[in-house]
């Protein structure tokens, strides 16, 4: 039986499904910690990056931040902060949302740079006040690379919260790591592959409400834009004829 075939099998089995070490156990666990994690991190890089981009400060900081932040050799600070805070799931909730802030702070402030100067401009000759344009204009205009930026965070830290089982705590990442001693490797891959799977079906969650953020102004203004693309090009071909 090949690896894979052996694999499959170790998925199929009713008994990998049971008991507090079953995969839906485990896969509850992993969810848990990246839904901590997000949260950590976007308090952290969502609100810095709406003040980035709202005020145009701190940007050539924030790039050189978020570039060092991703050279950290993950495995190793985890070491660190264990050694530092001791074993439990806050070295592992930190380790992660290093992992995670750099998306979601490049996401947020890109969102509002990307948003053209003369709507915020119109938005203050009306008499908004500066909070009133990051919440009603910016914000909302923003929404799109501003999930983007979370499902890059949702992806590297689905990924990566296998090594909560380093500490050891639980999460998919038990499969992986209890098993490559005892060379279990349809555990192993199985584990693997819950993994991949769950990062998949995570992507495509966001990948919908991606599309589902963009107001309906947005929305509106991208149809235009195409059918003048779209008018645009006709004329040029009947031109060219």
């Amino acid at each position: 039986m090949s690896l894979f075939a052996a694999a499959f099998a170790w998925l199929f089995d009713a008994a990998n499904w049971a008991g507090s070490n079953g995969i839906p156990m485990r896969t509850l666990e992993h969810l848990i910690y990246t839904v901590v994690t997000l949260i950590a991190a976007g308090i952290v890089g969502v609100a810095v990056g709406l003040y980035i981009g709202h005020t145009g400060k701190l940007r050539g900081a924030a790039v050189l931040v978020t570039g060092s932040l991703r050279a950290l050799p993950t495995l190793g600070l985890l070491f660190l902060f264990a050694l530092w805070l001791g074993i439990g799931l806050t070295p592992v909730i930190i380790v992660l949302a290093v992992l995670a802030v750099p998306p979601l702070l490049a996401g947020t402030y890109a969102g509002i740079e990307a948003i053209e100067r003369s709507t915020i401009d119109s938005a203050r000759a009306m008499g908004m006040t500066e909070w009133q344009i990051l919440a009603r204009v910016e914000i909302p205009l923003a929404m799109p690379l501003i999930v983007s930026g979370v499902r890059s965070a949702a992806l590297q830290v689905i990924a990566t919260a296998t090594i909560a089982a380093y500490l050891p705590l639980g999460g998919l990442g038990r499969f992986v790591f209890d098993n490559l001693s005892l060379r279990r490797w349809d555990a192993v891959i199985g584990g693997a592959i819950i993994v991949t799977v769950l990062a998949l079906i995570v992507d495509g969650l966001f990948a919908l409400l991606e599309r589902s953020v963009v107001s309906k102004g947005v929305r509106a203004a991208r149809s235009r834009g195409l059918g003048e693309a779209a008018t645009k090009r006709k004329s040029v071909a009947v031109d060219a004829a």
